[in-house]
């Protein structure tokens, strides 16, 4: 049963999009709209200075407005009040708006999904991979959290080969892309890279330094034992949502210049053997996930080639022979989509399957 169960949810639930115009507030409502989600109505949330804005939306649920290109929602100011008939609300307007609004989200008989890292490592709020473990979403009392977006495409790959063997130590090199940091950090990838090439002096604002044809091993801040925030999200994060605290995980995160679509190298030592044949039927089979892995073909998943698409991809499928029973292999998958908007999508979904 919901624990949260103050206003069951309807067939076809009132959902608010709260950060509408930014890179992910976006992305969820386009993923709504392919995913035919029933919506009754969706609401375009936002901060006063984007109220007003139109944004295109053609799915389910009702639209205030139609011209000549289609459907549209009108952004509104986010405000408590804007809660008082909503069933979801998802959000991505950052922890600080999530922290003062959930109050008000939780009082109204809703369920926030928040994307932020504000509340995923609080006790009794669930931390999400549809894939991995769905059962936890329906332990909410009002909040469900989305997974960092670099350690929910991790957990889609560990969850099947955790079936095989437990898991000993995983350790993870990323390289994050530019979406990973927001809409604005996209933009300032294209005019760094478009200045660069003109032989300009490059804006800096989003980043600490150049992201253009450079390598940042920084993402998030630096904390007392010199890794990063990012790091340690990934660390306990994975953690939690494998319902693994044993589990060794080191991680070392770098945002490189790719517009959209994360990738990870990741090593995974086992307490048992499992062998690369094991492991590729185990990644076959499991949801979510598509195969790219034929070296013959030089077939592997590439950031560059795989925006816009919803699977976690994974190639260079191999033995370490470093430690006892190790494996290594690449994956990928779209820091926006499966990152971010799809996986709350999917939390919502799992919510009315219930």
């Amino acid at each position: 049963m919901n624990a949260h169960n103050r206003k069951p949810l309807p067939a076809h639930p009132v959902v608010a999009v709260v950060g509408a115009t930014g890179a992910v507030g976006r992305e969820m409502l386009l993923v709504l709209e392919q995913r035919g989600f029933p919506a009754s109505r969706v609401l375009a949330l936002a901060s006063a200075r984007s109220a007003g804005q139109h944004i295109t939306y053609n799915g389910a649920g009702t639209t205030a407005h139609y011209n000549d290109g289609g459907a549209y929602l009108e952004v509104q100011e986010t405000t408590p009040e804007a809660f008082a008939d909503v069933d979801i609300a998802l959000f991505s307007a950052g922890g600080a708006a999530s922290e003062r609004l959930r109050e008000a989200v939780v009082a109204s008989g809703a369920v926030m999904i928040d994307n932020s890292s504000a509340f995923r490592m609080e006790e009794g709020v669930p931390l999400v991979v549809p894939e991995v473990n769905p059962r936890a979403a329906l332990e909410h009392h009002g909040v469900i959290a989305n997974p960092n977006c670099s350690t929910i495409q991790m957990v889609v790959a560990l969850a099947p080969l955790a079936a095989l063997a437990p898991l000993k130590r995983v350790v993870v090199s990323t390289y994050q892309a530019a979406s990973g940091a927001g809409a604005a950090a996209m933009d300032e990838l294209y005019t760094q890279t478009r200045e660069f090439l003109d032989g300009q002096p490059l804006t800096i604002e989003r980043f600490a330094h150049q992201i253009a044809f450079n390598c940042i091993p920084q993402i998030d801040i630096f904390l007392d034992d010199a890794s990063t925030k990012e790091e340690w999200k990934m660390v306990v994060e994975t953690k939690k949502i494998l319902s693994a605290p044993e589990l060794e995980v080191c991680a070392n995160c770098v945002r490189v210049p790719v517009l959209r679509c994360h990738a990870e190298m990741v090593n995974v030592e086992f307490a048992a053997p499992v062998s690369v044949d094991a492991a590729h039927e185990a990644f076959a089979s499991a949801p979510g996930i598509v195969l790219q892995d034929d070296p013959a073909q030089k077939l592997y998943p590439m950031p560059g080639l795989l925006a816009g698409t919803d699977a976690t991809y994974i190639g260079r499928l191999r033995h370490d022979p470093t430690v006892p029973y190790g494996l290594n292999f690449w994956c990928v998958a779209d820091q926006l989509r499966k990152g971010a908007a799809l996986n709350a999508v999917q939390i919502a979904e799992l919510l009315l399957a219930e």
